[in-house]
């Protein structure tokens, strides 16, 4: 069943790890996909991933932060492929993990302005498309810690946070345009860059994925294919009465 097909997705942050899962989901389910991020040769391999599978797909160079690379981006987008339907917001960057009195305002700055003002510049160049197209889903990758706290980076929590809050006043702001926003919420996700942080522990990868394991009561760390079937829920129809909501997929984290 194509649960996206003919639809127009445009999804930041799609090279790698989460992102390129929800960038094969929706091709898979038979979104058009422009995948986007700064990484530019992992994002083209996404493509080329995505168009070997039979699907349709393109590269675009997007720097969250920056509202002029997304605005003409985004253009570009609608240009090539007639719409856009569907928007995931999912860029973003952990930043500093220090205590808040010890963070300074570039190291702050940083986080917000990918986490927060990107979310922000991507949503405010979408959605005159979307209503253009008479509807359309916007779904803003937020975090269990944009739900709790953890004594630890102190500009992703609040980034995340703002995230959530965000996306609940887009959805009542665009409810009337059929612009449905929804924030997902992903507890710990084996990606290679959470790999990557168990090798360079001192006990190695083996002992930090079972220490990442233990803190979630199913017993084990999530995949990235797991949000990705979430995303892909909340960009389909099947979702046409969900909006202005969270999904945790979580493992059971946040339920403790």
């Amino acid at each position: 069943m194509k649960r996206v097909e003919d639809k127009v997705a445009i999804v930041t942050g799609g090279a790698l790890g989460i992102g390129r899962a929800i960038c094969l989901g929706l091709a898979k389910e038979g979104a058009k996909v422009a995948v986007t991020d700064i990484a530019d040769e992992d994002g083209r391999k996404v493509v080329e991933e995505i168009k070997a599978n039979g699907g349709t797909a393109d590269y675009w160079h997007i720097d969250t932060a920056d509202e002029d690379n997304v605005s003409s981006a985004f253009s570009e987008i609608k240009n090539q492929f007639g719409s856009i339907d569907i928007l995931v917001n999912n860029a973003g960057i952990a930043g500093v993990n220090k205590p808040t009195h010890e963070i300074t305002k570039e190291e702050w700055d940083n986080v917000i302005n990918v986490n927060v003002n990107g979310v922000f510049f991507c949503t405010k160049h979408a959605i005159p498309a979307m209503k253009e197209a008479g509807a359309g889903s916007i779904i803003n990758l937020s975090s269990i810690y944009g739900m709790i706290g953890a004594a630890d980076l102190p500009p992703y929590h609040a980034s995340k946070g703002a995230v959530r809050l965000m996306s609940k006043n887009d959805a009542l702001l665009y409810a009337k345009d059929k612009i449905r926003v929804n924030s997902v919420h992903p507890g710990f996700i084996w990606t290679p860059l959470v790999e990557q942080l168990g090798k360079d522990s001192p006990g190695g990868v083996d002992e930090f994925r079972k220490q990442l394991d233990s803190r979630h009561p199913v017993g084990h760390v999530g995949e990235s294919e797991d949000i990705a079937h979430g995303v892909v829920y909340l960009a389909s129809d099947e979702s046409k009465f969900v909006t202005g909501t969270e999904l945790l997929i979580d493992g059971g984290y946040t339920a403790q």
